[in-house]
């Protein structure tokens, strides 16, 4: 069972592999979590790549242990030898590696399931079927994610820093209903039903640096976060600043307002509005 509790400080992302970053496949588990979560009232703080050294996984998954945020890692839990990040796992938590008894009874169904499609007879001891359950070797104390597209679990262990981990497969088709699974099992007490908005507005002529006490006031006095994009080439509007605010709808109008009030007092040149919800 899960020692620690379900109240992560932020919501992060690993994703692990040497094909995103060598630019043999491009990531596709950014924009899709940042989706999931915004749907469900909820935003990433933050997401880091990393390759297939075992050291170096270790590291981040360390760190993301020893923090408060609640973790999705993406890829290397298979069992090929670019395959590490269940060993990783388990060093960076100090803990034993051990075949999970859900996980194993998951993987020999999926097998004899395969078996039968293609007209087998299943031998769990046949030299392949053995090293699948490999899949299924997992840090001592972790729970299980189910896998709704073949069976093959993930897994979520907590560190003694309060920080989680749900590791995943590296295919989006499987990680993203398992991460879904993950946001509305565990973490459903967080989800904001009146979810979170993003007003902004295009600002001419304007530079950062005189506008950076206004943001700073509106941040001081409304429950929302302040942001400024300058653009110096944009086909549309040239040089300008797409500035705004963001947080739960309910604050986001009234911050959004003080905005607008003091771009006006700034004189200052504003192009058309955006709302994103």
């Amino acid at each position: 069972m899960n020692p620690y509790p379900a109240h992560p400080s932020g919501f992060g992302l690993i994703i692990i592999g040497d094909e995103i970053l060598s630019g043999k496949r491009a990531d596709k588990h950014l924009p899709k979590v940042i989706e999931l979560l915004a749907a469900r009232g909820l935003s990433l703080a933050w997401s880091q790549c990393v390759g297939d050294d075992p050291e170096r996984i270790t590291r981040v998954l360390r760190d993301a242990f020893a923090g408060g945020d609640a973790v999705f890692s993406c890829g290397g839990i298979g069992a090929t030898p670019d395959d590490h990040t269940r060993q990783c796992a388990a060093a960076a938590l100090e803990m034993p590696l051990a075949l999970h008894p859900v996980a194993r009874g998951l993987i020999v169904q999926r097998m004899q399931e395969v078996a039968a499609e293609q007209g087998q007879v299943f031998d769990p001891d046949r030299a392949d079927n053995v090293h699948r359950l490999n899949m299924g070797v997992f840090p001592v104390g972790c729970d299980i994610i189910p896998n709704p597209y073949n069976r093959i679990p993930g897994f979520s262990c907590g560190g003694p820093g309060g920080g989680r981990v749900h590791f995943l497969p590296g295919f989006p088709v499987m990680a993203w209903p398992m991460i879904e699974w993950v946001l509305d099992s565990e973490y459903r007490h967080l989800h904001q039903q009146s979810g979170r908005q993003e007003r902004s507005v295009i600002v001419f002529g304007a530079m950062e640096a005189t506008l950076t006490p206004l943001m700073e006031q509106i941040e001081r006095e409304h429950a929302v976060k302040v942001f400024s994009l300058p653009s110096v080439d944009h086909p549309e509007y040239g040089r300008h600043i797409e500035l705004g605010v963001k947080g739960p709808a309910e604050e986001v109008e009234a911050g959004y307002a003080a905005l607008l009030t003091g771009l006006r007092a700034h004189q200052a040149t504003l192009g058309p509005e955006m709302v994103r919800s």
